[in-house]
Parts: C-alpha cells; sequence; structure tokens
C-alpha cells in the first residue's frame, strides 16, 4: 500500500489506504456505471450543460476513482480532470484515459487556484468524510469556483447516526467507514458554504443498491455565512 498523507487526518489515510488495496478489482466492477442508469447520466448531463453555459473554466471530478465519469463529462464537451486521494486509482484512470489528466489530491484541500474551476462534481466520495471535515471540503468547492459555478453531488442517503465500517472487500483487508446523510444535512452545509441549492434529486435503489441516492445541484452565488 502506499504511503502515509504527511499530516493528514486518520480517515484520509485510511481512504486512501483502502482504495489502494481494492483499485484493480473496484475498477472494473464499475466501469462506465452511469450507462446502466439513466437518471443518474441525465442529471451529469444536466450539470455539464449548466458548467458549458456559464463559460470555458474546467470542471474538476473530486474522488474521480477509475475516471469513467471524468472521461464521461469529457464525451459532453465539458473540460474536466479527476482528482483522487488514492494514487493507484489514479494510475488507473491515467491508463484507462490518457487523454486526460489525473491528480492525487484531497476534497478537504485541492491543489488548485481560487475561482478557476466552473464546477465540481463528487459522486460518492463525501460519504468517506466524517461530518466535521465536510464543512471544510464544501469550502474548498466554493473557493476553486467560479461565481456562478456549479457543484453535482451524489451520495448514498440515509440516518446520520447510521454508519458503516468495512474491514474487508474483494478479499483484502482494509478500514474504509462510510457517513450517511440525509439531503437536508447536506444542503444545510452547502449553504453555510456559500453554495445555493439549485435540484434535489432523490431516487429509490436499483436492484443492486439498498439505499437510497441523493443528488444535490448547487450553484456558487455567495460568500460563506
Amino acid at each position: 500500500m502506499s504511503s502515509e498523507i504527511p499530516g493528514a487526518p486518520g480517515f484520509l489515510n485510511d481512504t486512501r489506504a483502502a482504495y489502494d488495496a481494492i483499485a484493480r478489482p473496484y475498477s472494473e466492477q464499475l466501469a462506465d456505471w452511469l450507462s446502466g442508469r439513466p437518471l443518474d447520466l441525465a442529471l451529469v448531463t444536466a450539470f455539464a450543460e449548466l458548467v458549458r453555459q456559464g463559460g470555458t473554466a474546467p470542471v474538476a471530478d473530486v474522488g474521480s476513482g477509475p475516471g469513467n465519469v471524468t472521461a464521461r463529462l469529457d464525451a459532453l464537451g465539458v473540460p474536466a480532470f479527476g482528482v483522487d486521494v488514492s494514487p493507484r486509482m489514479v494510475a488507473l484512470a491515467r491508463e484507462a484515459h490518457p487523454h486526460l489528466r489525473f491528480h492525487v489530491g484531497s476534497m478537504t484541500s485541492l491543489d488548485l487556484p481560487d475561482e478557476t474551476l466552473g464546477g465540481v462534481l463528487a459522486l460518492y466520495s463525501v460519504i468517506h468524510v466524517p461530518d466535521d471535515h465536510l464543512p471544510a471540503a464544501f469550502a474548498e468547492f466554493h473557493r476553486v469556483l467560479v461565481p456562478g459555478g456549479h457543484v453535482l453531488l451524489g451520495f448514498q442517503s440515509g440516518d446520520e447516526e447510521d454508519r458503516l465500517h468495512l474491514s474487508e472487500r474483494f478479499g483484502q483487508e482494509i478500514s474504509l467507514d462510510y457517513h450517511w446523510r440525509t439531503p437536508d444535512t447536506v444542503v444545510e452545509m452547502l449553504v453555510k458554504a456559500g453554495l445555493r441549492l439549485h435540484a434535489r434529486v432523490l431516487r429509490e435503489p436499483d436492484e443492486d443498491e439498498t439505499r437510497p441516492r441523493a443528488y444535490l445541484l448547487a450553484q456558487k452565488v455567495s460568500r460563506p455565512r
């Protein structure tokens, strides 16, 4: 497994180590998962269209994993790049999509200049961020977005008291925590970060899912509270 991130909180190092360990089978299992979910794809497509209408600033796919959604954004005509905490995930994404840019990084401290992005996409990556660190991530989204830029979040919806810890996946020993939240809880955090809610969608789980999926579309319109 890769070395720890110096000075990083424990959850980041645990998440990095876990996804490094399962990078190959995870990437194979979730290859182009959007193609089989038309509603989810429609939301990503609408997000891409909103970003295009706002100008030419790029989109950061935060928690990009194997890079399939980053590539989908590129195919939709949006300049996009991926950011992931796992070096092995980044390596696989570069291998699969050599024409796109991917780099190692954390959503709680993005190595990006202020007001340079037209959009931030975070699909099923905020689930690994504890409640006390999530406001910092949303503050980073606000910081890097141009005025009027958009955020699209996707996450499993659930009771805040409910948590999941995995010690094994794909036959690998890992230590990975999942944090479930209601859309209302996440909306409140977004608003405090200076992001106005534009739309919310809550869909029922598909046959291979156990929890409802929440999508929140927000826009940078104000300073953080």
